[in-house]
């Protein structure tokens, strides 16, 4: 009843301010050589109006609004283009458009349109590691309602369980790189919120995201601490051209709900705009455990997010920003394991994620760009677990805040040379019953990056920032990057980068209690002070000579990233990637065992390792063999080893020295060739995408489907490394479809996702569901062609 209350008074409230008078948009696409470009799709957003450019290059945009409209310009095999283009009452409304051959090189697009992003100066695609970009229409076309799901299908991604800290402990892992390492922005602010390092990216809705940005590889240089694996930024929808919206419903297994409103005006003249985005998901979530005969191993839960956002012209040079998000979620989850109810625990979570932030960009005649902004951000969760008798088996309240100052500036000169650099500091606060010690840390950071084209084939990107944190002092983090480029078709490219990560509060001071499998964490600073409340509670057996190599302060995490690619672009319609990367880790940090308990289960803290490297290969085509049918695929060989693990193998230390076949009980001595890797990483990944668009009939569809192979679960046979007869997650593949009709004039489309077709499902991967199909219903709102 709620939503539908909301739905009315949505649909008055656009329909009130729809009404403008037609215009259209010409303009002209032509390569690098000056010349005019073919097949090229022109977008223009949000409304989704577009064109192809024809033989001589041309194109023609009907069925306009006076106002300012995001552009978007790709052809296979060019680097796409986007920016804002004015359509006028009075006057001519024409652009020209370059594209450039596509080569991950350090070139941007050049368009005669003016390109602003008031969100951040900082250009994702103008950094020395490799990026990525998903546009809005291939997560439409996705039919993806969470970013988990968009960001699973990707190469070099996976959505993994982090089993030892519970069902809820879902995250991202980037080359290697657990999800801890992984930075998550949204409009390049950093969301926090985290459940044992592991940001649970299905909290975000991709119901307002325009496009997401993916950096692979040490980003430290421009995003800082927990930027060692990579970045990824969630660009939300800015442009607002006239008052529209849209309502979507969609419905299916598990009960699942997702529906959401937005809407979007201008004001003031147009100096002014605002949207605002409300979304609704639940969940009955799922059980894939056979040992477990009540309850879901993936908690049900509801979640609810608001956004606004809105943007003022104060003068010629200065505009202001303001936005708000707003999410919750509620969990409960009573689970039986076996038949008997005496097992059964009640699991009860809420947790709300508020933040704000206040923007001023101001732009100077010199062409000197400023933004300065002020981001708050509050987290907060309450979790109590209780068995059948309501005892409180555990009860924990976490508040988190987070604030940012930062002041960015950027200047181009000339048309070679680009200049971005930026000042801030953080205040961090936390209040958790679980930790102990110091709940604050201050940071202060100050960076810059120079992109300079030399010349037509070399170009370089050097950069580097200055980070300040209160307890680990200073860290220099330097990046480089060079691109050459011999013919248009071809381009290589070199990058080499720094990373770093300051240990969190967890790893720091918590004391923490698994309910359910019965194992204590305990961080580095806290843990004689934990080892010893245990042993006056009778509870401790046994202290591991381990624990002396625990430090009262853990050293902070660096890293070294090298990167080296090729793309070759023989053709508009054919395109091919493929880059090796080589990520040296040094001090990384690892939970080990450090005691027994007296009712045999285990205690753990934190050290740090000396050395780990992740290695690997991927490659990726982009091929478009008829009109309308585009083929994307990647492939990720990885190899993830603890060079520490294969030193003690190496000197025969034990427990490394031995290896045990639980089956027989044959023990041999252990060799480097035994170790498989680190924990929870594939050594291959692959993806195939299939996407067709019939745009005269309206029918869109996909046909996707990923492969991991085996990956590590535990060490079962107990001697500190992954072998042949410890217990693995065995390959498997996933496969997803999803297809969709527009109706009338574009206003109604109806689309029918399948996820996971095969009805894929295992015990060791509590987070992956079963098949889930799924239906929907779009209505957007804007003035129709009459």
């Amino acid at each position: 009843m709620r939503i539908f209350y909301m739905s009315v008074i949505f649909t008055l409230f656009v329909n009130q301010l729809l009404g403008q008078s037609k215009a259209r948009l010409t303009g002209v696409v032509y390569d690098e050589h000056d010349k005019p470009l073919q097949g090229a799709t022109i977008t223009l957003e949000p409304d989704h109006r577009g064109a192809i450019s024809s033989k001589s290059g041309r194109f023609t945009v009907n069925g306009l609004y006076y106002g300012s409209y995001a552009i978007s310009v790709t052809a296979i095999g060019y680097q796409s283009h986007s920016g804002n283009v004015e359509i006028k009452e009075n006057g001519s409304n024409d652009v020209t458009v370059k594209l450039i051959t596509s080569t991950n090189a350090l070139n941007d697009v050049n368009v005669s349109a003016k390109k602003y992003n008031p969100d951040n100066l900082i250009d994702m695609q103008r950094t020395p590691m490799q990026t990525t970009i998903i546009s809005r229409q291939t997560i439409e076309q996705m039919g993806s309602r969470r970013l988990d799901e968009v960001l699973r299908e990707q190469t070099g991604l996976a959505i993994v369980n982090d089993i030892g800290n519970g069902s809820r402990a879902v995250g991202l892992q980037m080359q290697g790189f657990g999800s801890g390492y992984v930075m998550i922005l949204v409009d390049g602010q950093p969301m926090i919120g985290r459940n044992s390092g592991n940001f649970d990216l299905s909290r975000i809705s991709v119901s307002n995201i325009e496009r997401i940005e993916i950096i692979k590889g040490a980003s430290s240089c421009l995003f800082g601490s927990e930027a060692m694996g990579g970045v990824v930024n969630i660009v939300t929808r800015r442009t607002v051209q006239d008052a529209q919206g849209l309502a979507t419903l969609r419905y299916g297994t598990q009960n699942i709900i997702d529906a959401t409103l937005q809407g979007e005006t201008p004001f003031a003249g147009k100096r002014g705009s605002a949207d605002v985005t409300a979304n609704y998901y639940r969940t009955d979530g799922f059980n894939v455990n056979p040992y477990q005969s009540a309850g879901t191993t993936v908690p049900p839960y509801a979640n609810l997010a608001l956004q606004a956002r809105g943007r003022y012209q104060l003068n010629d040079h200065n505009w202001l920003s303001l936005s708000g998000r707003y999410a919750s979620r509620t969990s409960t989850n009573n689970q039986v394991y076996g038949s008997n109810t005496n097992t059964r625990l009640s699991d009860v979570l809420d947790d709300r994620d508020l933040n704000g932030s206040v923007i001023l960009n101001t732009n100077f005649d010199s062409g000197l760009k400023l933004k300065s902004q002020y981001y708050l951000t509050r987290y907060f969760s309450d979790q109590g677990i209780t068995n059948v008798n309501n005892y409180a088996v555990e009860h924990t309240r976490f508040t988190q805040y987070f604030h940012r100052a930062e002041v960015q500036a950027a200047k181009q000169y000339g048309q070679n040379l680009n200049m971005t650099g930026g000042i801030g500091g953080n205040l961090e606060t936390m209040d958790n019953s679980g930790f102990t010690g110091d709940k604050q840390m201050r940071a202060a950071f100050i960076y810059a990056q120079t992109d300079w084209q030399l010349n037509q084939k070399i170009g370089v990107i050097a950069g580097s920032r200055l980070d300040y944190h209160d307890t680990y002092g200073t860290r220099l983090n330097p990046s480089l990057a060079l691109s050459y480029k011999p013919v248009n078709s071809l381009t290589f490219k070199a990058a080499i980068g720094t990373g770093y990560k300051t240990p969190d509060y967890k790893q720091r001071f918590q004391i923490f209690t698994n309910p359910q499998a019965g194992y204590t964490v305990i961080g580095a600073e806290a843990l004689q002070q934990g080892l010893q409340q245990l042993r006056d509670g009778g509870q401790l057996a046994q202290v591991w000579p381990i624990a002396d190599r625990v430090a009262n302060n853990l050293k902070a995490e660096n890293s070294v990233s090298y990167n080296l690619s090729l793309n070759y672009a023989p053709s508009p319609v054919f395109t091919f990637n493929i880059s090796g990367y080589y990520n040296d880790v040094h001090n990384l940090i690892n939970s080990v065992q450090v005691a027994t308990k007296s009712n045999g289960q285990q205690v753990f803290s934190y050290i740090n390792v000396d050395r780990s490297a992740l290695s690997g290969l991927e490659t990726s085509i982009n091929w478009k063999p008829v009109k309308n049918l585009t083929v994307n695929a990647g492939y990720q060989l990885l190899y993830a080893k603890d060079k520490g693990v294969e030193r003690n193998i190496r000197d025969g230390v034990a427990p490394y020295d031995k290896i045990r076949n639980s089956a027989t009980g044959e023990t041999r001595p252990s060799k480097v060739s035994d170790y498989y890797g680190l924990e929870n990483r594939s050594r291959h990944m692959a993806n195939i995408r299939l996407f067709y668009q019939w745009e005269k009939a309206g029918i869109n569809a996909s046909l996707r489907a990923n492969y991991r192979s085996k990956s590590g679960y535990t060490d079962a046979n107990n001697n500190g490394f992954l072998d042949e007869y410890d217990i693995f997650i065995g390959g498997y593949v996933l496969t997803y479809a999803t297809v969709e009709k527009v109706l009338f004039n574009k206003h109604l489309s109806v689309q029918i996702t399948a996820d996971n077709l095969f009805d894929y499902t295992d015990m060791l991967m509590p987070g992956q569901p079963g098949r889930q199909i799924l239906a929907g219903v779009t209505w957007r709102f804007f003035k129709t062609d009459f």
